[in-house]
């Protein structure tokens, strides 16, 4: 590996630094992204309950506030339902509009290494190629050691520039989909919670198949 390393030049150096970082994201996004963790299922029912049992408190609030993203979007939205529908909505968004912002943290990174990878590769390999008609203008065809060593960094740096960026790009867009699909999981929770609130409709609990 250190031969490969040492073969493909000195681009190799903001290549592998590049899929250190990816990896680092896709690591942090994966336990970030769980979502047991950012929505509970389970949450908008022990919401609901609280609400009906009015055990609903400043003590209660605070812990929502202190809980998963969805807590804390149904916390801005319970402390503002006594405004009107249209306050509650419009904290609620203003709310997740910053969870959302914070759940894409470092996807735009790892997307600019998923387009930048393969650039570097492509460098590494017009660099490699000058060296070798460099070396054929100085010494012709016959050192075919030296114009195997250039045709060699070409290749390593392309290769290691697709390594990384493949997998940097695919995992790009999985969090993006993730992503995507606890937001309309959030939003869904928040919509029934307006509606319960101003007596539209129920919060019924799935797992029990009445309400909560």
């Amino acid at each position: 590996m250190l031969e490969l390393v040492k073969a493909g030049g000195w681009l190799m150096l903001p290549i592998i630094a590049s899929s250190i970082i990816a990896m680092a994201i896709c690591v942090d996004r994966f336990l970030k992204l769980n979502p047991d963790k950012v929505a509970p299922r389970s949450l908008l029912n022990q919401v609901w309950s609280w609400l009906q049992n009015k055990q609903l408190d400043a003590a209660k609030l605070r812990e929502l506030r202190r809980g998963s993203p969805l807590a804390r979007i149904l916390a801005a939205g319970l402390a503002n339902a006594k405004h009107g529908r249209e306050i509650m909505k419009e904290s609620i968004e203003d709310t997740a509009s910053l969870i959302i912002h914070d759940l894409e943290r470092y996807l735009n990174a790892l997307g600019t290494i998923a387009a930048v990878a393969p650039l570097l590769g492509l460098l590494g390999t017009v660099l490699g190629m000058i060296r070798v008609f460099t070396e054929i203008m100085v010494q012709g065809t016959g050192n075919a050691g030296v114009l195997a060593g250039g045709i060699s960094e070409a290749l390593i740096t392309t290769a290691s520039g697709l390594c990384v960026a493949i997998p940097a790009l695919v995992m790009h867009r999985y969090f993006l989909r993730r992503i995507d699909e606890i937001v309309v999981t959030m939003e869904q929770d928040a919509i029934k919670l307006i509606n319960a609130m101003h007596g539209e409709v129920q919060i019924k609990d799935s797992s029990a198949g009445k309400s909560a």
